[in-house]
């Protein structure tokens, strides 16, 4: 398998920790969307929409969109839950995340870490909004270690990197001790540094 991406996109890191922690055997192919290279016609032939991250099968079938692409990988594994109800949970949080979470979270980070814009001038709607999402996940997480269950899904994998990098357009995780420890939870879990 193949996973092309930028280890500086969140969505692309969803894909790199599900396939880490599975075990899977990959090769990353980098990819610089701010230098054209998502948009060349050897890309665009494996995912026609020009984004990243994409995974390439043995066989040569490509999949995109970060979300479907670890709802696949974690496919019979305890990443998703046997159970169709939990199933549906994960599937709930998959939702959420890409709309309420990461067009406002990530799309300040994109603002200051791509564009090279100051906090300030982050567009006021992102910040309000990835506040309320940041706010939400604490609360939840006031009363649960993980977002569906007791372990690690790819609901808390979709979720972790945006959140992770979350100071980077302009959010404050220390005030928020819940959301902090679960950060540390996944980042034990994944093998993962702090950020």
């Amino acid at each position: 398998m193949r996973i092309y991406g930028d280890l500086g996109s969140g969505n692309c890191l969803k894909v790199k920790y599900a396939a880490d922690v599975l075990g899977l055997a990959y090769e990353w192919v980098p990819i610089d969307i701010m230098r054209g290279e998502s948009r060349t016609p050897e890309f665009l032939a494996r995912n026609i929409t020009g984004q990243v991250p994409v995974i390439e099968l043995a066989d040569g079938r490509c999949l995109g969109q970060s979300n479907a692409i670890i709802r696949f990988l974690a496919r019979g594994s305890a990443l998703l839950p046997d159970d169709a109800f939990l199933q549906a949970k994960v599937d709930e949080w998959l939702f959420w995340e890409q709309n309420a979470h990461e067009f406002f979270v990530a799309g300040a980070r994109f603002q200051v870490v791509y564009l090279g814009r100051s906090v300030d001038q982050v567009d006021r709607l992102r910040i309000d909004r990835g506040n309320e999402a940041l706010d939400m996940m604490e609360k939840v997480l006031g009363s649960a270690d993980y977002f569906v269950g007791k372990t690690l899904t790819i609901a808390d994998i979709a979720l972790l990197p945006y959140t992770r990098m979350a100071g980077d357009g302009g959010f404050d995780l220390s005030i928020r001790p819940n959301l902090s420890a679960w950060i540390k939870r996944c980042e034990d879990v994944l093998g993962l540094g702090a950020y």
